[in-house]
C-alpha cells in the first residue's frame, strides 16, 4: 500500500557519490543511479521503495516509488542547491540553496526562506518537520532558521565551534532536533537526545551526515 513503511527499512541504506552513483546495502533496493555530477542528496521515499537524488543546479532525479514533482534544472540559480527534504506523504518535496533559498515541490508547500537575510554562513542543511507543515534550515556556524509549524528550539549560532556544521535532522516528533559538524560532534536541542559523538576520535575524512 502507498504510504505503508516498509518492513525492511532498518536493514539497510543508501550511499551517493557526487557523480551520481547510488549503491544500496542491506536489505534497501537499489532502483537505479542518475550517473551525472554534482549529486549533492540522495532522500529515501517514505516506503523505502524509492528515492530521489538531487543535483547542484536544481536538477531532480527519482527512481522507484518517489514520483517527479518538478526541478530547478532548466532555472539561473543564485546560489547552489545543497539540500533536499521529502515531505512526509512522499508526494513532494523541498530544495534549499546556500544562501537560504527555498523551492517546493508538489505537497510539499512554502513556509518561507532566508534568501533576502544576509546570513553569517551559508545554510548547509534543511530538515522536513513530520507534520509536513515545516521546515529548518541550517548553516554551517549552526544558525537555525524555522518555518511553519517547526519549532526554534536552539542553535549553535553563538557559539565558536571547532569545525563547521555539516547536517541537521529532525526528531520523530518533530519537537527537536540534532545538528553534526565535520568533525563529528554532535549537538542536541528540543527533545533530540544525546547520545555520543565521534568529536574526541581521530577518524578518516570528514562527518558529511546524520540519521536517527
Amino acid at each position: 500500500m502507498r504510504g505503508a513503511p516498509n518492513p525492511f527499512a532498518q536493514h539497510g541504506y543508501l550511499i551517493a557519490t557526487s557523480a551520481g552513483g547510488v549503491h544500496n546495502f542491506g536489505k534497501h533496493a537499489n532502483f537505479g543511479s542518475p550517473w551525472v555530477n554534482d549529486i549533492v542528496a540522495v532522500r529515501r521515499h517514505p516506503t523505502e521503495d524509492g528515492y530521489w537524488a538531487v543535483g547542484s543546479d536544481g536538477g531532480v532525479f527519482t527512481f522507484g516509488a518517489a514520483g517527479f514533482f518538478g526541478s530547478l534544472g532548466a532555472v539561473d540559480l543564485n546560489q547552489p542547491i545543497v539540500d533536499m527534504a521529502p515531505h512526509p506523504s512522499g508526494e513532494g518535496y523541498w530544495l534549499c540553496a546556500s544562501d537560504g533559498g527555498v523551492f517546493a515541490f508538489g505537497a510539499a508547500k512554502f513556509r518561507g526562506s532566508a534568501g533576502a537575510i544576509r546570513l553569517n554562513q551559508p545554510i548547509v542543511a534543511m530538515a522536513a518537520h513530520p507534520s509536513g507543515d515545516g521546515y529548518w534550515l541550517g548553516a554551517s556556524d549552526g544558525g537555525v532558521f524555522t518555518y511553519g509549524v517547526a519549532p526554534y528550539k536552539g542553535s549553535t549560532g553563538h557559539l565558536r565551534l571547532a569545525q563547521p556544521v555539516v547536517d541537521m535532522s529532525s526528531t520523530p516528533s518533530g519537537q527537536g532536533y540534532w545538528l553534526v559538524a565535520s568533525d563529528g560532534g554532535v549537538f542536541t536541542f528540543g527533545d533530540a537526545t544525546y547520545q555520543g559523538s565521534l568529536g574526541a576520535i581521530a577518524q578518516t575524512g570528514s562527518v558529511v551526515g546524520i540519521a536517527p
